[in-house]
């Protein structure tokens, strides 16, 4: 039996602590970049809480700094950052701030074919490590191959200064591993897709640990937030062995785009993909009260109320989401569910 070419790109070094920003020179050298001009992309806010911080340590140092604002993630905001990038002739590309600097920089970066360092501001997303990038294009976001980080410097004290709700949402998105995975085990059973037993093993734990600890999470304790970040990575690192979105993403995910497009006023995207893992986990029969159990330990929403949602938004999210992505087979099927069928497990569940 012949095996396929399978290439798989992982973080070479990942700094983890508190009081850890000083170190992003040190993070370049073992990385094999010693001098040359870095490009610090963030936010106007990230700025202020850690992309000012970054830019100096890298200038005490001896490198040429660039600075680039990224207030958005749509095509227009890559091309910019690209643009950018280019005219600093810049070696390396650090990501200092929330998903949407940080799925700009892995894009334009992997565009330029220069290496990315993600240095997270939030605890919001598994972006943080992954080798996908969600980008805005016509108003809904599209999942976008791009590159994983050369290497990741997460420093706790700023990540804990971040609003609540951000580290909330975090929890969410690892939660929601454990429908992605059934959902590819069921596509992988049905349709052949192509399966990793390591990187749904690797998806799996990370979700577990974090359920295990949601409480101290939710309280910002300083280890609850070193174990949410390790397990946001760990979420990237199995998406790059298998080589695609699908051990922490599946209909969870595609009910979270959904209510992004129905929605007047969506929530984030961490805690929309907890309520859709309640939903997606009655609807495989498997144990969603304890979804719903760890969400409530860990302060994040469980009902389209506490998303700020409507009950028909959020039904019509349940019955659109399988159009997100058609070719992505899941729980949902390739009809969706009938609004009836979608209120019934909403209300079952609780969530409306």
């Amino acid at each position: 039996m012949k095996i396929p070419k399978k290439r798989m790109q992982l973080p070479r070094e990942v700094l983890v602590g508190t009081g850890v920003l000083p170190d992003a020179p040190d993070l370049l050298r073992s990385v094999g970049i010693p001098e040359g001009t870095a490009a610090v992309l963030t936010g106007p806010t990230t700025r202020k809480v850690a992309g000012r911080d970054v830019e100096e340590h890298l200038q005490e140092a001896g490198y040429e700094t660039a600075l680039v604002i990224v207030r958005g993630s749509t095509e227009e905001d890559v091309k910019k950052a690209l643009e950018e990038l280019r005219d600093a002739r810049a070696d390396v590309a650090i990501a200092v701030g929330g998903g949407k600097v940080i799925d700009v920089t892995k894009v334009a970066s992997h565009r330029l074919r220069i290496p990315f360092i993600s240095v997270p501001t939030s605890a919001s997303h598994d972006g943080i490590a992954s080798p996908f990038a969600s980008i805005r294009r016509e108003d809904r976001p599209y999942s976008e191959p791009a590159q994983a980080p050369l290497a990741i410097l997460a420093d706790i004290d700023v990540i804990r200064e971040a609003p609540d709700r951000l580290i909330r949402a975090g929890v969410g998105d690892v939660v929601s591993n454990v429908t992605a995975v059934k959902d590819w085990r069921l596509a992988h059973r049905l349709r052949n897709e192509p399966y990793s037993e390591y990187a749904s093993s690797l998806s799996l734990m990370a979700a577990k640990i974090v359920m295990r600890n949601a409480k101290p999470i939710g309280q910002l304790l300083p280890e609850g937030i070193k174990k949410l970040v390790q397990a946001l990575i760990s979420g990237g690192v199995a998406m790059s062995i298998a080589g695609s979105s699908r051990p922490c993403s599946g209909s969870e995910h595609l009910f979270s785009h959904a209510l992004d497009v129905v929605a007047d006023r969506p929530a984030l995207h961490g805690e929309q993909c907890g309520v859709g893992t309640i939903i997606m986990e009655y609807l495989h029969g498997g144990d969603w009260r304890r979804i719903r159990d760890t969400l409530r330990r860990a302060g994040a929403p469980t009902t389209a109320e506490e998303l700020g949602v409507s009950e028909d938004e959020l039904i019509e999210a349940l019955c659109t989401a399988h159009e997100i992505r058609p070719e992505r087979y899941t729980i949902l099927g390739d009809r969706g569910l009938t609004p009836e069928a979608a209120e019934r497990a909403a209300r079952e569940t609780g969530v409306i």
